[in-house]
């Protein structure tokens, strides 16, 4: 997968001056443009999409120094439709505008090439188990929050805090199935995974049938790849997200595909530790 992935990268880098398609990489990369999206970002720290244009911007700084070049024919080269959208871009890179850079001489931010190598750390192993599991169904309250990768979800939490405890309860009747309990389950999210980026988030359970006065996530059947870990909150679940994709996802047959996700979380009585279940949807490499 990782040599795949390079292969990726560097056909972005022949073609910074020209259109890339995203689905042209995943097709260089073997994998689908929605694994594509999601291995890169978890890997990168960065969507692929903002890679692409500080990669862009990287290389229009320096032909901005050198000289050579009217500044709109770098910004027609590098995919900006005007003078004005290539000033604001190379603005918000460089700190400072295209103009001024050129008569100052001024010191400008670097994007360095990307690469992808496999590291070997320990001989710990992850535990996992694959599940195919038929349709079924998220029960419960659902709220729109921003997407947080690293500390506390405070739109998440204070949410949660909202919910009435009797509603819970009443929800913690309707679990029928794996996996049991309430869950936390996070659902229409960005493609980028971009830091910000809005979701849907459920706190309820999963069900064979919702009432109707409950908010219903259908879920179509599928397979689904589930995950075990604990340790002090949050970073044991957060360090799990990251290991699933950069340790994994590129050792395994997998790919991941669009769907909820589901964590269901047992914390300890002072909630500082927890043992946590992970469900991400995947389907095999070759599918």
């Amino acid at each position: 997968m990782l040599e795949r992935l390079n292969q990726a990268m560097e056909h972005i880098e022949r073609h910074l001056d020209q259109e890339i398609e995203v689905d042209e990489l995943a097709r260089i990369a073997a994998t689908s443009e929605y694994h594509l999206r999601r291995m890169f970002s978890a890997l990168a720290g960065m969507p692929l999409s903002q890679y692409v244009r500080r990669r862009r911007l990287t290389l229009a700084g320096a032909e901005v120094l050198a000289g050579r070049d009217t500044l709109l024919d770098i910004a027609v080269r590098y995919g900006y439709g005007s003078g004005e959208a290539f000033a604001r871009a190379f603005r918000a890179m460089h700190g400072i505008g295209p103009g001024e850079a050129r008569r100052t001489g001024a010191t400008l931010s670097s994007q360095s090439r990307m690469a992808f190598r496999l590291t070997i750390e320990g001989s710990s192993s992850m535990r996992y188990r694959i599940v195919d599991k038929p349709a079924f169904v998220v029960a419960g309250p659902k709220a729109r929050v921003p997407l947080v990768h690293a500390g506390p979800n405070h739109a998440i939490m204070n949410f949660v805090r909202a919910i009435d405890p009797q509603t819970l309860e009443r929800l913690e009747k309707l679990s029928d199935q794996e996996p049991h309990g309430i869950v936390a389950v996070c659902d229409d999210l960005d493609p980028s995974r971009a830091e910000g980026t809005e979701l849907d988030y459920h706190h309820g359970v999963i069900t064979t049938e919702a009432p109707q006065d409950e908010t219903a996530l259908p879920v179509p059947a599928g397979t689904w790849a589930v995950f075990n870990t604990s340790g002090p909150m949050p970073l044991a679940i957060q360090e799990l997200w990251r290991d699933v994709f950069t340790e994994w996802f590129p050792s395994n047959p997998y790919r991941s595909r669009p769907g909820p996700e589901i964590l269901r979380i047992r914390p300890s009585p002072d909630h500082t530790q927890a043992e946590a279940e992970l469900w991400l949807p995947v389907e095999p490499e070759n599918g």
